[in-house]
């Protein structure tokens, strides 16, 4: 169980770097797509990855084969809504109507947001005094890299709301993964089916936004970073990422969202060149010291 524990931390770990570096080949990907029509593409190359890797590999023969069910469905149904239309389509959408400081920082509340959902609707998992500390430090360091020595915080309601509704979706999606955890499949199956809902509660979406395909755009590097954002931080950590769900819980993995604006932060200092400011660094530390303060062992 331990081991397990050691590789859930680990899994979690990996999946934030991997999602820490996906906004660089998204702002890559925007010369040549919408953000629509990136999320469409990306979670319909993760669903066919995970279909692959079923058809080989057939996981669920080993634990659970798959068998209609209609109270599970409605558990993939509502995770497929909250965790890939809600959270990144909202988050999306968002971006178009106020600051991407704002929309970075109100994200950046998904695991305050989760941990209040736990409160009231998760009995196993207990929210404590330093856990909620722990948060709200890790919090305004955030917020600090996400400024990145550019303070410019303005509301704009309808943009704002917007991107708090997608923690919301994230917070709805983590404890829904509680659930589903315990249906007895495989990981990889249960989260290709969270992936089909998604995709079928996003195409009507899609659609009514413009959707279109232009091979034009289907350039060698469009191509992989594609199969990057599908294969690698959709169908690949979104598998690693409800594994450690299932064994650390809701709360103790939320935690580890906080170091997505960090790994954000240093990848674009190496790869695009970006400034790295003292504010930031300073967000860092706290994003860290927040952490390490959520995770100190509690009394009973």
């Amino acid at each position: 169980m331990e081991k397990q524990k050691v590789a859930a931390h680990i899994a979690a770990l990996i999946t934030v770097i991997v999602w820490g570096t996906t906004f660089i080949a998204t702002k890559i990907l925007l010369d040549s797509f919408s953000p629509i029509e990136i999320l469409v593409i990306r979670f319909v190359i993760g669903y066919m990855g995970l279909a692959l890797y079923d058809a080989v590999f057939k996981p669920n023969g080993q634990i659970r084969k798959f068998k209609f069910d209609f109270r599970e469905e409605f558990l993939f149904g509502l995770a497929g809504l909250s965790g890939v239309v809600m959270y990144y389509m909202l988050e999306n959408v968002a971006l178009t109507y106020t600051y991407a400081s704002n929309v970075g920082i109100l994200v950046a509340l998904a695991p305050l947001t989760t941990a209040l959902f736990v409160l009231f609707l998760v009995k196993e998992e207990k929210v404590r005094v330093n856990f909620v500390g722990g948060f709200l430090i890790a919090t305004v360091g955030a917020a600090l890299v996400m400024f990145n020595g550019s303070v410019k915080l303005q509301l704009s309601l309808k943009g704002d709301l917007l991107a708090l509704a997608a923690t919301i979706g994230w917070a709805i999606y983590s404890i829904t993964l509680k659930k589903i955890g315990n249906t007895g499949y495989a990981v990889s199956t249960y989260t290709r089916k969270i992936f089909f809902w998604g995709i079928i509660f996003m195409l009507p979406v899609a659609l009514i936004m413009g959707f279109t395909i232009n091979k034009s755009s289907f350039t060698l590097l469009n191509i992989v970073l594609l199969l990057f954002l599908g294969l690698g931080a959709s169908a690949s950590c979104f598998v690693s990422w409800n594994f450690a769900v299932g064994v650390l819980g809701v709360l103790k993995t939320s935690a580890y969202i906080y170091l997505t604006p960090l790994v954000s932060l240093f990848s674009a200092a190496i790869v695009l060149k970006e400034e790295l400011t003292f504010m930031a660094i300073g967000g860092s530390l706290l994003i860290l010291g927040g952490l390490y303060l959520s995770e100190q062992k509690r009394g009973n």
